[in-house]
């Protein structure tokens, strides 16, 4: 695949390089902005970007603002978001996209590497991927008037999935469940969240909203 990396760090941008490069992937372009990645895009069309959250001049959130600027004008373009921490509202706002092609990843991540290139290679697929600890992380809700209470263990284990971005196949074959137990769960899921009865909408986007918002 073709690929653009954004990533301050000059020591982790090389390193992703030559990590891809191995892989047989083409890097077209590595910068360390968001300006230059946003500009890298529109010249090189990639099939899929890999950018950190915090870049210069102000290490906020220059990385996801290009993430998003990207999405809009080039959707056809995967985006994999690598970041220190675990940003809620960030996350959110991928999440919320249930056009496919994104990702978030906590940047200790990139040291696994399968589990990197697996991520990449589902975003670039047109999948999602999501990191399992920022899943966990957004999901956790104390609040006695969550609706997720309501959710058995295993239910909450599937829509866990489901927000990384994995598909009821691999629900299926990494909970040990048949594919039909895993629609059953999705629907049962549906219907507590008071989703059943939604039309005109990703109702596996909304039923992972419900539960960050919750």
């Amino acid at each position: 695949m073709r690929v653009i990396l954004a990533e301050d760090s000059i020591l982790l941008r090389e390193g992703l390089v030559r990590l891809l490069a191995e892989e047989g992937h083409d890097v077209v372009a590595a910068v360390g902005d968001g300006d230059a990645l946003v500009s890298a895009v529109g010249e090189h069309r990639p099939d899929v970007v890999v950018t950190d959250v915090r870049m210069p001049p102000t290490h906020t959130d220059e990385g996801l603002r290009a993430a998003l600027e990207i999405r809009r004008a080039w959707p056809e373009t995967g985006v994999l978001v690598l970041s220190q921490y675990v940003e809620r509202r960030y996350a959110v706002d991928l999440l919320s996209d249930d056009r496919g092609r994104v990702g978030y990843l906590l940047k200790d991540r990139v040291a696994q590497v399968g589990e990197f290139l697996d991520a990449l290679g589902r975003v670039a697929a047109g999948g999602a991927a999501f990191d399992p600890e920022v899943v966990r992380r957004l999901l956790a809700r104390t609040n006695h008037l969550d609706p997720l209470s309501r959710l058995t263990e295993r239910e909450r284990e599937v829509l866990e999935k489901m927000a990384q971005g994995h598909t009821n196949a691999r629900i299926a074959a990494t909970l040990h469940l048949s594919r039909s137990a895993v629609e059953k769960h999705i629907s049962t899921i549906f219907d507590k969240l008071g989703l059943a009865h939604v039309t005109g909408f990703s109702r596996r986007v909304l039923a992972v909203l419900r539960y960050l918002q919750s």
